[in-house]
């Protein structure tokens, strides 16, 4: 079995100690010459100081880390990482105490201080002792290349030292070891770890920015979004999902005046309902995939949402059918449904269903509509879980701009390469998925028209793809085998009419993706 980038980053690394000692060849102090910063105190960015990446190759070779560090600290980032290893990242110890003297220099000066964090692929508990003379406030421990022991032991040896120890976790092995290292913390715990999730999987480099939604709720009170930060409104919805802390690398490093903006959306931002969706969807998806793994059944299977539901007999048998995700209409369309409607089935479904229900969607195509303001009340009373802004882009909107909390997403209508602009439009604006539909002029959607297979091959591969637009239960496979959505969005392939479900259909859609 050939061995992944983590495992070559970690073999190369310690043949590199066997070769250089601990300390890599660097003279470093014999004492710590500089004072000390609580690493996250406050809610706030932890800054990059970053050359390269296995991922990226170069990123910014020639960066001066004071210069780069003092723009960070300018900017009023809460910490300042410094990668240290420097095979991949192209890092040093040198770095690491360049930066902890100039923020000593500028705590004597009355300057806003950063705390300093030490990240690399740390191994041993005397490299926290390295750290910590280095002037580190805080050192990373990953869970998982670190073995329960290990882990404990240098996180107390952290603790000795009173600097803290950012864990990071990815993996479910990874949160029981920060349970394990929590118990052996005991009271000191709450002080000296800090958890971290890596939207980045460091096997593979694969960003995705819902594996912090997934796991929030199984972190401690402080925690961080790691990676995939590439803008201030990415920024915002990793606040809007409610972590203390993000970890921005590349963005910031080839682009220092970036700092300040990517500050303040963090700051400015907060725990909010849209993210509370995006935690909802991202559990039941990884909760989803991990019970078919169990099971030995094909963990790809897609979530699937059954929208233009406009009586309840349909929505009730789609949820008992499994389905994810149940769209409701407020557009003038013949699949158009009513405030009243959605408040009756919002009721039945809960009385009927104790165990996981789907996750309602109102679909709008105007927000300013009677309609889409509709939605948006309902979403925003929590009778609705989101709205699905249909080809529109939602940030522009007063339903956005005015009330953040409001849950959404958004749906691209797509039928040409020029399209998928507005795909990349959406993305930059920090949304974590992105429905595509076809698109068929003068119709919003329920056209029964597929994307073309080539577009999609081209414009949307490499990215968890939820795709809408004529799927039928003689299609799905075939569908879900060529392109492996994570979502389907299902609707006129399983109907009679506009709005009248077909039942034998709908039974025979969930019956062919569960055989696939």
């Amino acid at each position: 079995m050939s061995e992944d980038i983590l495992q070559k980053i970690v073999r190369m690394r310690r043949e590199d100690i066997d070769r250089l000692g601990l300390n890599f060849n660097i003279d470093i102090p014999e004492a710590r010459r500089v004072g000390h910063t609580e690493f996250l105190g406050n809610a706030g960015a932890i800054l990059e100081v970053k050359r390269a990446s296995p991922s990226k190759g170069d990123i910014a070779p020639n960066l001066n880390p004071v210069e780069l560090a003092t723009t960070y600290a300018e900017a009023h980032a809460q910490a300042v990482s410094v990668l240290t290893e420097m095979n991949f990242f192209k890092g040093s110890l040198r770095d690491l105490i360049a930066v902890a003297d100039l923020m000593e220099r500028r705590r004597q000066q009355g300057l806003h201080t950063c705390a300093v964090l030490r990240k690399d692929f740390l191994l041993f508990e005397d490299e926290i002792d390295i750290a910590y003379r280095c002037g580190a406030d805080a050192v990373l421990l990953i869970a998982r290349i670190l073995d329960d022991a290990q882990l404990v032991k240098m996180a107390q040896r952290a603790q000795k030292f009173g600097i803290q120890a950012f864990v990071e976790v990815r993996e479910a092995d990874d949160f029981r070891k920060l349970a394990v290292v929590t118990a052996a913390l005991g009271d000191a715990a709450a002080k000296t770890i800090v958890a971290g999730v890596n939207s980045r999987d460091l096997a593979t480099f694969h960003t995705d920015p819902l594996i912090p939604a997934s796991v929030r709720s199984k972190l401690p009170a402080k925690a961080v979004f790691e990676s995939g930060i590439l803008s201030a409104a990415d920024a915002t919805y990793a606040r809007n999902l409610g972590f203390t802390g993000i970890l921005v690398g590349e963005a910031v490093a080839k682009n220092p005046p970036l700092a300040k903006d990517v500050v303040s959306a963090f700051e400015s931002g907060c725990e909010n309902a849209r993210g509370q969706f995006w935690k909802k969807f991202a559990e039941r998806k990884f909760a989803h995939n991990e019970t078919r793994a169990v099971s030995s059944q094909n963990a790809h299977r897609p979530l699937v949402k059954i929208c233009g539901i406009t009586h309840e007999e349909d929505g009730l048998l789609a949820a008992e059918l499994g389905a994810d995700m149940l769209g409701f209409v407020f557009s003038t369309t013949k699949r158009l449904t009513t405030e009243e409607f959605v408040r009756s089935f919002n009721r039945s479904l809960r009385s009927t269903r104790n165990d996981v229900t789907p996750l309602l969607v109102g679909v709008i195509t105007d927000p300013s509509s009677v309609e889409g303001k509709t939605a948006i009340k309902l979403a925003q009373e929590g009778v609705l879980d989101a709205v699905q802004f249909h080809g529109i882009a939602p940030h522009n909107s007063d339903a956005v701009s005015s009330n953040n909390a409001l849950p959404y997403y958004c749906a691209a209508r797509v039928g040409e390469a020029s399209d998928f602009d507005k795909v990349e439009a959406l993305r930059k604006n920090g949304e974590p998925r992105i429905l595509l539909d076809a698109k068929v002029e003068g119709i919003p959607g329920g056209t029964g028209k597929t994307i073309p297979e080539s577009l999609l091959r081209e414009k949307a591969s490499g990215t968890p793809l939820w795709l809408a637009g004529g799927i039928n239960p003689e299609n799905v496979v075939t569908i879900c085998e060529k392109f492996h959505p994570e979502l389907i969005d299902v609707s006129s392939g399983i109907e009679d009419a506009p709005g009248i479900k077909n039942h034998d259909k709908m039974k025979s859609l969930f019956a062919a993706i569960a055989a696939k």
